[in-house]
């Protein structure tokens, strides 16, 4: 068996964003997939794999109770272990594929529409060793979705900015940039004490917010 990759070069349109002078800057989290500091609506995290966890424990209990491959002995699986592997292994393909088509859809809007688009630099190593966010981290695909905006952005025109995961943003007046101290417990930082003594009534400042120039 002989295996033969391709690598095909391929002249794109220039092309311009609907919006070239917008700025965009894109929270990411695990319970919420994303949250923009423009106000629209957030884009929620589906959870394919949580959705799938149990059928996929109920399909792995079924491969391990068929008569399965082992390399010491060299027995060779049984027909019905094969069918069950396949059954789960369609499982995993099927949320693999959900979860790219819902990055896609969302990545592909954003570098359309905006002209420049800003992401905080995410530690998505220490997320997945963390064993606690590590299952939550890897399904939602903070990776793939800088990956993707990364080159999307140049096809569509625009440009995406990477925030220092150190910038205080949450801690940053959305008005005055006056930073805070400390973070509430609400995540976000409330207005500093001049906006809130004068008539001002600002929005909260995501995380995603790029600095100011």
């Amino acid at each position: 068996m002989v295996d033969v990759s391709f690598t095909v070069e391929v002249e794109r349109e220039a092309q311009i964003p609907a919006r070239p002078d917008a700025v965009i800057g894109v929270d990411l989290r695990v319970k919420t997939l994303a949250v923009f500091s423009d106000g629209r609506p957030a884009a929620e995290n589906p959870q394919h794999y949580d959705t799938a966890s149990r059928k996929l424990r109920r399909l792995s209990r079924t491969v391990s109770r068929r008569q399965g491959p082992d390399r010491r002995t060299g027995r060779r699986p049984s027909n019905r272990w094969r069918r069950a592997d396949a059954q789960r292994n369609k499982v995993h393909r099927q949320v693999a594929a959900l979860r790219r088509d819902k990055i896609h859809k969302l990545t592909t809007g954003l570098a359309r529409e905006y002209g420049t688009v800003v992401v905080e630099d995410l530690n998505v190593v220490g997320m997945v060793k963390n064993r606690r966010l590590a299952r939550a981290a890897a399904d939602a695909g903070f990776g793939e979705i800088r990956r993707q905006l990364a080159y999307k952005t140049v096809w569509n025109g625009g440009h995406l900015e990477v925030a220092d995961r150190w910038f205080p943003s949450s801690k940053t007046c959305s008005s005055c940039g006056t930073v805070k101290a400390k973070l509430p417990r609400c995540g976000y930082a409330p207005t500093s004490a001049r906006c809130a003594g004068s008539s001002w009534t600002g929005t909260r400042t995501p995380r995603s917010t790029s600095p100011r120039s």
